[in-house]
């Protein structure tokens, strides 16, 4: 028979398989997501229309030298990306948009302490805010 602490143990370690599923993605193809904030060398993924997209800055003093790399969706080769550098003033934000009318726009923080999505929902290029 199982001793109580023997038992214990066991409990435990089930507890922890049980909550380690819980921290897996849906679907195995699902690609990793984070809309930031994110601090200096940190990245954002996202997605914009059929567009994905890693952003990251270096500091610059008090900008944000902003790093853009984007590529399609279909594309798994990943031969076909582009890249987009720009510096940002601390509250100056830049859009980027893509060809299928997919907008999102980003902000450098106070002091280049952070890069950020000003929204998280995509709009559409053109519409009326």
């Amino acid at each position: 028979m199982f001793s109580l602490n023997r038992l214990s143990r066991w409990a435990a370690v089930g507890g922890l398989v049980i909550l380690g599923g819980y921290s897996l993605p849906a679907r195995a193809d699902e690609l990793a997501q984070n809309p930031g904030p994110v601090g200096p060398h940190e990245a954002i993924l996202t997605e914009v229309g059929n567009k994905r997209l890693i952003a990251f800055y270096e500091p610059d003093g008090v900008n944000c030298g902003l790093n853009v790399v984007m590529w399609d969706r279909a594309d798994d080769s990943g031969e076909k990306p582009a890249r987009v550098r720009i510096s940002l003033t601390a509250h100056q934000t830049v859009h980027i948009d893509s060809p299928d009318q997919k907008s999102l726009k980003i902000e450098c923080g106070d002091f280049a302490d952070t890069l950020k999505f000003v929204a998280s929902k995509l709009v559409t290029v053109g519409a009326a805010q």
